[in-house]
């Protein structure tokens, strides 16, 4: 899905006072509240808070599968978004899976194939094009999703726990993969997750969120690469949760 209204052009994304209510039978529930951001080009913004803080729905909105019940979102170009599962088609292999975000972008039939090569050794699977996914492992199937991604030439990449579902070796690898291909290509990154540590591992700027609101924002002044499990993570992210749990 993408999102082509126009940001100020050093901004990747501006967000002012979005706002969303459902309606149910049940009654008005409102998820967000007012919510303002902005997320400057090259810069990797996380996303924390816990289950129904409305992080997942400003998420939505930001890609545009969903719209705010009042509000403004201005994308500066294109969006493209990656989830936590990886949604690849089974009856295509993996470079084929690639090649489908090649053939919505327009690319000519016959420049896909070797491009779409190309964004598979980007994320290091070069030797795996021809697999389908049932032969892939999770990590692998989730860098083939962040390949699909890379392939829709997106100005904001919006991540939405794309590795909560992985075991913790993996999801460290990963986090070094995601981190070495954002700043090779400098991508401006939207990251949703519940992992605070994961969130100080990978953001140079967190944002906290409660009740619908943006409660708490903080940059990550640690030199990369940064170690999951370092006493520095630990600390950066447990003042975070202190902040986050007197806000809740």
């Amino acid at each position: 899905m993408t999102v082509t209204v126009q940001a100020p052009a050093e901004t990747a994304l501006q967000v002012r006072g979005v706002t969303k209510v459902f309606d149910s039978h049940e009654g008005r529930t409102a998820a967000l509240h007012g919510v303002d951001l902005d997320v400057r080009r090259g810069e990797f913004v996380t996303v924390v808070g816990h289950s129904g803080c409305g992080k997942t729905t400003l998420l939505n909105i930001v890609a545009g599968l969903d719209t705010p019940t009042a509000g403004s979102v201005e994308v500066g170009g294109k969006s493209a978004l990656m989830f936590q599962d990886a949604t690849l088609l089974p009856w295509l292999t993996a470079r084929q899976n690639v090649e489908l975000a090649l053939k919505l972008r327009g690319v000519p039939r016959k420049e896909r194939a070797a491009q779409a090569e190309e964004f598979l050794s980007v994320v290091r699977l070069g030797d795996a094009g021809s697999r389908r996914p049932h032969e892939l492992s999770g990590g692998m199937k989730q860098r083939v999703n962040l390949a699909r991604c890379l392939a829709q030439n997106a100005d904001l990449v919006l991540m939405d726990e794309p590795l909560g579902a992985l075991d913790a070796m993996t999801r460290d690898l990963l986090h070094d993969e995601i981190e070495r291909v954002v700043r090779e290509r400098d991508l401006t990154v939207m990251f949703v997750t519940h992992n605070m540590r994961e969130a100080v591992r990978l953001g140079d700027r967190v944002i906290l969120m409660a009740y619908g609101k943006i409660v708490h924002e903080q940059i990550v002044d640690l030199p990369h690469p940064r170690i999951m499990d370092s006493a520095e993570v630990a600390e950066r992210a447990g003042d975070l949760t202190r902040r986050l749990h007197e806000a809740a």
